[in-house]
């Protein structure tokens, strides 16, 4: 039937409602996208707190030995 002129129109009612979105981020928070590219936002800024030095140990825990207990094996199985 008309199937391509019905997907081209959905395809550019969505690319303009793309635009349109894009449009208004922009027009909210251009400023602070224009600072992030420049690298003078806040975020981009060295922290004022200063990383607190932590000593760490690494203590090794004595391993549990496992030993293996034989069974004998019972059944049909063990005779084959």
């Amino acid at each position: 039937m008309m199937l391509a002129p019905l997907a081209t129109l959905a395809f550019l009612l969505t690319l303009g409602l793309a635009v349109m979105v894009l449009a208004a981020i922009v027009a909210q928070s251009g400023s602070k996208i224009a600072a992030a590219l420049k690298g003078a936002s806040p975020l981009a800024a060295a922290p004022s707190i200063r990383p607190v030095a932590l000593r760490v140990t690494q203590r090794s825990r004595p391993l549990r030995v496992l030993r293996a207990q034989p069974q004998l094996r019972t059944g049909l199985r063990a005779a084959a």
